[in-house]
């Protein structure tokens, strides 16, 4: 048999080779898990630290042609740089919604594909969009959060830091700008502040304009709050409720404020301006105070008061009749019940033959007591008052009732503006008023915003929209009507009253009557009767002659001047010619300005009355002066408004020119601060531009 070979020539035996790799694989394979563990840590430890310490805390969102829109992480919030990141137009909070403690995840874009828009889901909190349009030099982001249920409240906050904003709503002590202002958050409609001191009044637009070049414009239909924290935000939060509100606005940017002011001004307003009736202007309005309770006695009193303005040589003017007056005269004849009479002039018809170089001033309301003979009356004829009344079904049968409210202290119903037996019924109203006292104007008071959230049949007359029809009805009324409140109506022919204000110097006061101008103005709002000279908040006589006197000169260079306390009262001649001296000065400077630049208001929208801000708006001086405005770019006026000052700072913005002082006719450069310049008691400070 043949020799068997080796088939293992190694000198180590079989059996230990099998049990030396089985070794090797156990080694390798802890060697190897160890490191896969040691990987995963560290790149555990790397997630963590990118997520939480070098993770960019800023992320751009969109970027336009010289801003972009970039998410803050750590503040949580939305913030407009100039692409170059040397400034800031805007901070904008937006981690208010939700729980505070959690992230807001701006980090994916789910429009990915769209360059411009930016599309999130926040789950179980809010859906967010936000567009990108650019328009010449002005760059607008449309934001809009939708929350996921009725339950969650949206809340964004601007910031006040480094920003001067304007805008906005009236409020009782205006402020210029307004980031001294404080109010609790509140829907953000017109109330009356007489009555609602802490709320918003007079013009309101859904508008604020910042200083670093921003606008903030509102979505015009869907209900909103606002609040203002002093010096560090103002904030829009979505009303509570049943229904998933959205949180809508627009934020533009441009170059300065003035050029992205023009550009939100025209979206404000596109429909075509009128002009009201100019005449106005010329005519001072002297308030009629006497406590009466009859028609006859009212007469009486209206003839004792034209001859004392007779006497006094300031017989030219409008004497305006409160409401309680008004309806005193009314009661003397009915016919505007049934009609007007028919085929008679105003004058022939004209009971009250008294008043012969004054114009007559009504005033009247959409509100109207129960316990009136005309509310009486609608009911026989409207089968209720359904027709001429705002009303709610009532009872199994559903029959509409009058909305009882109150105003003036009385249970009133309240004008059914959409419906037009209601208006005819007014309108006659206010025609056969023409014919018994043939007065030129007519007051409309209790332009107040109905509730927002108000039930179904009301919902079309809630926020600012029964306040537009007002206006349309006004409007209807020719050249005659006067509104006490605008909103989304600056292109509408009809004067706004600006909001009462206290005999005082501060801002309840005199103080607070030029930052209330600018900001009518900015709004859209250029013809405006000013409250009357030492203010009639209270209804008192003004006992500060001072007062009366430093008022006197602000109120000259406004569009109408409008008086409360006679001058007289003073007992002294030095305040009657004051008097006729600053009326002569209003109508023979100021209307012919104002008249000028409202042709140039009918074609550009710009305001008539300008902030400092206007001639050079990269000077921030000039955000803040308060107490200094212009006429159109052509005329400066500084007036004193603090008690027993004799001399003031007055700031000459620049802008390449002049400044030329219409008294003593010296001439100083722009960018000029003149220290403690004299302006004795019966001087204003008046700069007229030159080249």
């Amino acid at each position: 048999m043949p020799h068997a070979r080796n088939r293992n020539p190694s000198p180590i035996p079989e059996g230990t080779w099998d049990t030396g790799l089985k070794e090797m694989n156990e080694t390798w394979k802890g060697a190897i898990a160890c490191l896969g563990v040691a990987v995963f840590f560290v790149m555990t430890i790397g997630i963590i630290y990118w997520q939480v310490v070098d993770q960019p805390n800023k992320n751009w969102i969109l970027r336009g042609t010289f801003s972009g829109l970039i998410w803050e992480r750590r503040t949580q919030s939305l913030v407009i740089q100039t692409l170059d990141e040397d400034k800031t137009f805007v901070e904008i909070d937006v981690g208010n919604v939700g729980s505070p403690d959690t992230e807001v995840p701006f980090v994916r874009n789910l429009c990915w594909l769209n360059k411009t828009e930016f599309c999130y889901t926040w789950e179980s909190v809010a859906e967010v969009k936000i567009s990108l349009d650019v328009s010449g030099e002005t760059e607008c982001y449309g934001m809009s959060w939708t929350p996921a249920s009725c339950h969650v409240v949206l809340k964004d906050c601007f910031s006040m830091n480094n920003v001067s904003w304007y805008g906005g709503g009236s409020v009782r002590g205006q402020s210029w700008p307004i980031n001294q202002q404080n109010s609790s958050m509140q829907p953000f409609v017109i109330s009356d502040l007489r009555d609602a001191p802490s709320g918003y009044g007079s013009a309101l637009e859904r508008y604020f304009l910042g200083s670093s070049g921003v606008a903030v414009l509102l979505s015009p239909d869907i209900p909103v709050q606002l609040g203002l924290e002093s010096r560090q935000q103002f904030c829009l939060q979505t009303l509570p409720g049943m229904e998933r509100l959205p949180l809508q606005y627009s934020v533009c940017v441009a170059r300065h404020v003035k050029a992205v002011h023009q550009e939100a001004a025209s979206q404000l307003s596109q429909q075509s301006r009128e002009l009201p009736n100019m005449r106005t202007l010329w005519l001072p309005f002297w308030n009629f105070l006497a406590s009466v309770d009859s028609g006859v006695k009212v007469e009486r009193e209206l003839r004792t008061f034209s001859n004392r303005l007779r006497r006094h040589h300031l017989s030219e003017g409008v004497i305006s009749l409160s409401e309680h007056s008004t309806t005193l005269l009314a009661d003397m004849d009915h016919d505007y019940l049934t009609g007007r009479k028919r085929g008679l002039s105003k004058r022939q018809t004209r009971d009250l033959g008294l008043v012969k170089l004054l114009n007559i001033s009504i005033t009247l309301t959409p509100f109207q007591s129960i316990h009136t003979a005309q509310f009486h009356s609608s009911l026989a004829r409207g089968g209720g008052g359904e027709q001429y009344w705002l009303s709610l079904p009532s009872g199994p049968q559903g029959q509409l009732v009058p909305v009882l409210s109150q105003w003036g202290g009385h249970f009133c119903v309240k004008l059914n503006l959409t419906s037009p037996a209601g208006v005819g019924w007014f309108l006659d109203r206010v025609g056969a008023l023409q014919d018994l006292v043939a007065m030129e104007y007519v007051l409309l008071e209790g332009a107040v915003a109905a509730p927002p959230e108000g039930p179904g049949p009301l919902r079309p007359l809630g926020g600012e929209r029964y306040i537009g029809l007002l206006a349309d009805v006004a409007a209807r009324m020719g050249e005659s009507a006067i509104m006490t409140a605008g909103t989304r109506t600056s292109h509408k022919p009809v004067f706004v009253r600006m909001p009462a204000l206290q005999s005082e110097w501060g801002p309840l006061g005199l103080r607070g009557l030029i930052p209330s101008l600018l900001h009518h103005t900015l709004l859209g709002y250029n013809f405006l009767l000013p409250d009357a000279v030492g203010g009639s908040l209270s209804g008192d006589m003004v006992t500060d002659e001072e007062l009366f006197i430093r008022w006197l000169e602000v109120a000259a260079f406004l569009p109408v001047l409008s008086f409360h306390t006679p001058p007289w009262v003073y007992g002294e001649e030095q305040v009657l010619n004051l008097t006729r001296s600053y009326i002569s000065l209003h109508q023979d400077l100021v209307v012919p300005l104002i008249e000028k630049y409202s042709e140039e208001w009918l074609l550009t929208r710009h305001p008539i009355y300008r902030p400092m801000w206007w001639l050079n708006p990269n000077d921030p001086a000039t955000f803040t002066i308060d107490d200094q405005f212009l006429i159109g770019d052509e005329v400066l006026v500084a007036p004193v408004v603090e008690r027993g000052a004799m001399q003031r700072d007055i700031y000459l913005p620049d802008g390449g020119f002049q400044w030329q002082d219409s008294r003593s006719a010296e001439v100083f450069d722009g960018g000029t601060l003149l220290q403690d310049y004299p302006v004795a008691l019966d001087q204003v400070a008046v700069f007229s531009r030159r080249s």
